[in-house]
């Protein structure tokens, strides 16, 4: 059986399941040009009303931006690493309501501006594997390693992803939000995963950025959680079994 090697340590595995944002793309690469966007839909919005974001413009999305405003980050426990497309949409028209629009009609200048920045996004096909990602696949599929995708993302803009990234033909299950009546971090997606590639729990291996991937794991009782934190030092991954900096630092071994 592959052995999955972190260090020291040598984990004998059969499959891999992966989280996409943040773990096989990189988040601002792709989704903080989407950010900004919205970000800057929703102050033209507020400002036709002559009033501004009832927070802090990094606390809308759990963004962090330079002193020209900028998105240079984000915070890894927030809304934009974790919140599901419907969740966004109501932190956003959220947003709205309190400057007095209606919540059904908050709610439409949302999904509007969203699509708008979905569409540009879309011209730009702008994606980015995180770091020692590729090969790290290609070490996987040497092993045939079945892997498989997890996240909290739609199927559409799931398989495009995938495909800018050019990485579409390595997973063999892919398993987003609208395939499963309860997301992360309940164990559903992991659970349909191993079915669908046809793995034991105990001999599956997920990797993700957030707490969520970990509880995720933990619940449907895989053998190893770990953590990918390549933007700061992984506190929040307070479930993972082991937390790395890039994927430089995986081997399969076989």
């Amino acid at each position: 059986m592959p052995e999955l090697q972190i260090n020291d340590d040598c984990i004998p595995c059969s499959g891999i399941l992966f989280d996409k944002d943040g773990t096989l793309l990189d988040l601002l690469a792709t989704w903080g040009n989407w950010a900004e966007l919205v970000l800057c839909g929703m102050e033209n919005q507020l400002a036709i009303m002559g009033t501004d974001f009832i927070v802090d413009r990094s606390k809308v999305l759990g963004t962090q931006h330079d002193a020209a405003g900028k998105l240079i980050g984000y915070d890894p426990a927030g809304p934009l690493t974790m919140a599901t497309e419907e969740e966004s949409y109501g932190v956003l028209a959220w947003q709205l309501y309190a400057a007095g629009v209606p919540w059904n009609e908050a709610l439409t200048r949302v999904k509007s501006i969203a699509k708008d920045a979905m569409y540009e996004l879309r011209k730009r096909r702008t994606a980015q594997p995180l770091e020692g990602l590729l090969p790290f696949l290609e070490q996987c599929a040497a092993a045939s390693l079945k892997l498989g995708v997890v996240t909290s993302d739609g199927a559409k803009t799931t398989q495009e992803h995938l495909d800018w990234l050019g990485i579409a033909h390595y997973f063999h299950s892919v398993v987003t939000r609208d395939r499963v009546l309860n997301g992360k971090p309940a164990p559903e997606m992991a659970e349909l995963a191993c079915r669908e590639l046809g793995l034991s729990p105990e001999v599956t291996i997920i990797i993700g950025d957030s707490n969520a991937d970990m509880q995720l794991g933990k619940g449907a009782g895989l053998r190893l959680a770990v953590g990918i934190s390549n933007m700061g030092d992984g506190n929040h991954l307070i479930d993972a079994d082991v937390i790395i900096s890039s994927f430089n630092e995986l081997r399969i071994t076989y």
